[in-house]
């Protein structure tokens, strides 16, 4: 199973300063050898922490894949086609949130047109798309209705249960998800949001996953372990799943 490592909050603690520190291409390169198979970055509409000029740089300094995060709703789909990352996933965003707080609305007509328009742009442009999306199968079928090349199911859910109940529960709509996506409809499926040491094994045991983008969890563990060491950590976990 892939490790994606999202290096967002790396770029956060820069901004915090409006420095040049820490360095963003020392983390993705710490990162790739501790074992990450691609980075992941957000490139948000406010620009709160990744900027333009990151995307350009990582895209000439990677050894691994990278997969950038935007919303089809931006003026950031030139820009990105110009770039060419291997990846994009295409998320919702609202401006007062903290983090990407739930999947793409498909069921909603202009979200669905506007998605479909994205996705047709970018691949004409040889970046392959997936979608983040609540576990639900008929954001499945919308995906591969218009194309997409994989979803990103959002395990938010599943990471903020407190109850054993409330944990077989999502686990078991995730499988089926997964499942379905697969097995149905040829899809590459992805996961993540919320991800951590402490949960990931569950998650890294379904072996239709192919790959598991984490960020938070791993930036957190880098301040007492360092990046590289925080990334060995995490693959050790999925790899011994």
């Amino acid at each position: 199973m892939l490790l994606g490592v999202n290096i967002d909050h790396v770029a956060t603690v820069r901004e915090a300063r409006k420095s040049f520190e820490p360095d963003l291409i020392t983390a993705a390169v710490l990162a790739q050898l501790g074992g990450a198979d691609g980075i992941t970055v957000h490139l948000r509409q406010d620009r709160r922490h990744i900027k333009e000029q990151d995307i350009i740089i990582l895209k000439t300094s990677l050894s691994v894949p990278l997969n950038v995060e935007i919303s089809s709703a931006g003026t950031m789909l030139d820009f990105i086609c110009n770039i060419r990352p291997d990846k994009v996933c295409l998320v919702p965003e609202n401006p007062s949130e903290i983090t990407t707080e739930g999947g793409l609305n498909l069921k909603n007509k202009k979200v669905f047109q506007q998605t479909a328009k994205a996705i047709k742009k970018l691949q004409q442009n040889e970046i392959e798309v997936s979608l983040f999306i609540e576990p639900e199968k008929d954001l499945i079928d919308l995906s591969y209705k218009i194309n997409a090349d994989a979803v990103e199911i959002n395990t938010k859910e599943y990471s903020e249960c407190e109850t054993i109940s409330q944990i077989e529960k999502t686990y078991k709509i995730l499988l089926e998800t997964v499942d379905y996506a697969v097995r149905k409809k040829n899809l590459i499926v992805n996961m993540g949001h919320g991800l951590t040491y402490d949960n990931v094994t569950a998650i890294a045991q379904i072996e239709s996953i192919t790959e598991l983008n984490i960020g938070h969890s791993i930036v957190a563990k880098s301040m007492f372990y360092g990046i590289e060491e925080a990334v060995k950590m995490m693959r050790k976990k999925i790899d011994k799943a």
